[in-house]
């Protein structure tokens, strides 16, 4: 392999000074490669670094010298260090790092090319594995080959990127030089997977529903529009999936489930990202206390899957999965708050408490409204452990069955963790006169000026008028979840790109 004839990187010099130099190194092994490729992709690798650790972590010197195990690895460079005819480089790749140890005896000229080659270039290497005089299980290399040149240094010196919008922003930085964030990713993924075991296991269907829609519906929120060309007609990025899934439980798919993308055009802060991921299930012949069980069975098993506790640690305090989880209504929970529940449904007095609190009174905001407006200032924030908020009120959950005791109040449940919103499911409405009332209610709202209020949807009422059986459904927001069982302060340390402002 001929040898770049530049000089060893200066690492004070800035980056682009820097790039300049890496960039000279790939010219010559360009001129070098002739007909050949600089970027090479004929490499097998049989071997992972951690695959490695595992197997044979605890071997002896002896026992690797006397049986010698051939492996072909091949990763990202993290750190060199060159000790005249003898050097050490940190292959990382996927699973793990292992250790090259490189002599010049052995490799000739593929010695000298590695004293050229940066800290970030993707190398592969064929050799044995040994132990170092400090126990550190390493590849004996008897080949080595440049696969990718890395024309850009690794940050900070390799020891990590400390500026979080950098790190959003250049999430495959992030990943190279953050372990933790590559283990927090690992473990959403393993989150997902759980959640599908489960579901498949109690015999739900995964299904995948449109993602543009003709209309926004499934939730209160304001969409994102578009326009397809070919049709010339408007289209809106959905929202939520509710009414095509509940549309499949008309037709008989009684028990389904779908992790999906959403889009609400909404504010982006450590709890909201604009693309968001959630599970959304619906179960025929059930209803919302059927949920709330499922829902704590899937969350305890969750936890305990994924961190080995019931006891989640979260931002330096713990939440107890283990234990029952509380389940109490909006209004008990808002009279626990120090207000006279007796005059919870009259709005004059609700209006009076919102004002005193410098909350909006919009006028055409009922008393179930203003209520859900004094809980998220004075209760949501002081609920720790997991807890079943039910029995909301009917103004504020427009797709929700009315509770068939009190019709002021809905069949559904928020399940809360340290204050926010992880869970939202409720008895279906089924009754097709009673949600085309509710869509109606909810037009003349979007006509009042309500940007998030709901679409008619003729379509649904036309699939309810079929007959949709008894049917209970939720939604849980996975990043949320995410966030939780990672111990991540924001929303954005869980999503891979998470939405940011051009640069």
């Amino acid at each position: 392999m001929t040898q770049p004839t530049d000089k060893p990187i200066d690492e004070s010099a800035d980056e682009n000074s820097l790039m300049a130099q890496r960039r000279a190194k790939l010219d010559a092994l360009r001129a070098a490669a002739g007909q050949g490729s600089a970027y090479p992709n004929d490499f097998k690798r049989d071997a992972l670094a951690g695959d490695l650790a595992v197997g044979y972590g605890a071997k002896t010197a002896e026992q690797l010298d006397a049986a010698p195990i051939s492996v072909r690895v091949a990763g990202r460079m993290i750190a060199k260090r060159i000790m005249g005819k003898a050097s050490f480089a940190q292959v990382q790749d996927s699973s793990g790092r292992i250790q090259l140890f490189l002599q010049q005896t052995a490799l000739g000229e593929s010695y000298e090319a590695f004293k050229h080659m940066d800290v970030g270039d993707q190398l592969a290497a064929v050799g044995t594995l040994m132990k170092t005089r400090t126990g550190e299980l390493s590849v004996k290399v008897s080949e080595l080959r440049l696969l990718a040149k890395a024309l850009r240094p690794l940050p900070e010196k390799w020891h990590g990127l400390t500026d979080t919008e950098t790190r959003y922003r250049q999430r495959y930085v992030d990943l190279i030089v953050t372990p933790e964030a590559r283990e927090c990713f690992k473990r959403r993924t393993a989150i997902v997977a759980y959640i599908r075991r489960y579901f498949d296991a109690l015999g739900f269907m995964e299904v995948e529903t449109p993602m543009l829609q003709p209309l926004a519906g499934g939730a209160v929120a304001r969409p994102f529009t578009t326009h397809h060309n070919a049709l010339d007609i408007p289209l809106f990025l959905r929202i939520a999936p509710e009414l095509y899934l509940k549309r499949l439980v008309v037709g008989g798919l009684e028990k389904v489930y779908e992790i999906n993308r959403n889009f609400r055009n909404e504010g982006v802060s450590t709890r909201h990202n604009p693309e968001f991921t959630m599970l959304e299930f619906y179960q025929a012949y059930a209803d919302y206390g059927d949920l709330m069980d499922l829902t704590e069975q899937l969350l305890r098993g969750l936890a305990e899957s994924i961190t080995g506790s019931t006891v989640v640690k979260y931002q330096g305090a713990d939440y107890d999965f283990g234990k029952p989880f509380r389940r109490v209504s909006v209004e008990q929970a808002v009279a626990e708050a120090g207000f006279d529940r007796a005059k919870l449904r009259d709005r004059g007095f609700l209006a009076g408490v919102c004002g005193e609190l410098k909350l909006p009174v919009a006028k055409e905001s009922g008393a179930g409204a203003l209520l859900m407006q004094l809980f998220e200032t004075k209760v949501e924030h002081t609920l720790h452990d997991p807890t079943f908020v039910t029995q909301y009120p009917i103004e504020v959950s427009p797709l929700s069955r009315r509770n068939d005791c009190d019709p002021w109040l809905a069949d559904r449940f928020e399940l809360m963790v340290g204050g926010r919103e992880i869970a939202n499911g409720f008895s279906e409405l089924n009754d097709p006169e009673d949600q085309a009332a509710r869509f109606r209610d909810q037009v003349a709202k979007k006509a009042g000026g309500d940007d998030e209020a709901m679409h008619f949807d003729d379509d649904y009422i036309r699939a309810l008028e079929y007959g949709m059986p008894p049917t209970a459904g939720e939604g849980i927001g996975i990043d949320r979840l995410a966030m939780l069982l990672t111990d991540s302060a924001s929303i954005r340390d869980v999503i891979l790109f998470p939405l940011m402002k051009r640069e």
